[in-house]
């Protein structure tokens, strides 16, 4: 954070500055998404609300589409400092929270009117509160990733045997690694900035991803087959380093987490919508659907023990906490 005297005068409501176009603080906010996918354009034009609320005395430039690293890269870099705000997965967020991987239980979600409310309510302050003991801050409206899907390049992924031997991209996360283990996939661990090459050198055979990631990242370029298979719904968490944050005004608080947090209720409608037309847009463009059983995939999980063990590792209190949304789960 750049720190510049330019007669910033504060109240409770907005910010005033004695000489235009002079910013006092200087900050950067990164991404992972494709500078088409509606979380960047969403973000950029949430820092830009911030720019103008604050008349130039916030300026909060955008890094989307890994320009500053890997996510684990940019983890780090929130971690320390060096990037004040990062929007991240809570799946890959995990490997420094545990806890903020429980959204993302195999087969557990149906649709949105139980994800929303169990984000924006108990569960969502829950794992908040997790990811504040590591010295960060999320914010509390949970940007949308959407359903994940399983797409490959030589084999259509009907019932769980199909994924038998299946080398698929996962993220850094435990738990995605033991899902696909628990069908007796094989998981290959790499970051999103390498999967379209990994896919395009056959690193991998399939990958696992929300359709708008599939199209923004041009995944459909190397790839032949999508499985409809919503096994996970997943966030992105708009992180804050919690020094830093700590750090600003009151009133500088307040802008950006209305700003961002508006930002994230309105990403959440154009994923909804854009998700009603993407399935044709992919379907031209090469991929062929289909549709599974997920209620054989659930069974599978249940049958060799994946949810009680997972429960165990998030512990009663987590765990009860995300029952009250989707019911009991094994």
């Amino acid at each position: 954070m750049r720190v510049v005297a330019i007669g910033l005068i504060a109240t409770p409501a907005v910010l005033r500055v004695t000489r235009l176009h002079a910013a006092e603080f200087t900050l950067k906010a990164a991404n992972n998404s494709p500078v088409t996918h509606p979380l960047t354009i969403h973000m950029s034009a949430a820092m830009e609300a911030i720019r103008k609320e604050t008349n130039g005395a916030v300026d909060i430039q955008m890094f989307p589409n890994n320009q500053l690293g890997s996510d684990t890269d940019m983890l780090s870099q929130v971690r320390s400092g060096a990037l004040e705000f990062f929007t991240v997965s809570g799946l890959i967020l995990s490997t420094l929270v545990p806890t903020t991987s429980i959204n993302g239980m195999g087969f557990i979600w149906t649709n949105y009117d139980n994800i929303w409310p169990a984000m924006d309510g108990e569960l969502g302050a829950y794992i908040r509160g997790q990811v504040d003991k590591a010295g960060l801050v999320a914010f509390e409206h949970i940007f949308d990733n959407g359903f994940r899907q399983v797409t490959s390049s030589g084999r259509q992924i009907k019932s769980p045997d199909d994924l038998k031997g299946f080398k698929i991209r996962v993220p850094p996360s435990p738990l995605y690694t033991s899902l696909f283990k628990a069908f007796e996939a094989a998981p290959v661990t790499i970051n999103f900035a390498e999967t379209y090459s990994a896919l395009q050198t056959k690193v991998a055979e399939g990958q696992e991803n929300p359709l708008a990631i599939i199209e923004a990242g041009k995944l459909y370029e190397v790839q032949k087959y999508l499985a409809k298979t919503n096994h996970i719904w997943d966030g992105f968490w708009f992180l804050a380093n919690g020094k830093v944050w700590k750090g600003l005004p009151k009133d500088v608080q307040g802008i950006i987490s209305k700003k961002v947090n508006e930002a994230a209720l309105a990403q959440r409608k154009d994923i909804f919508a854009q998700n009603a037309s993407l399935e044709k847009n992919l379907t031209a463009q090469g991929l062929t659907f289909n549709d599974i059983n997920s209620a054989a995939f659930r069974s599978k999980l249940q049958s060799i023990g994946f949810y009680q063990e997972w429960k165990a590792k998030f512990g009663n209190e987590a765990w009860t906490v995300l029952e009250k949304y989707v019911g009991p789960i094994s």
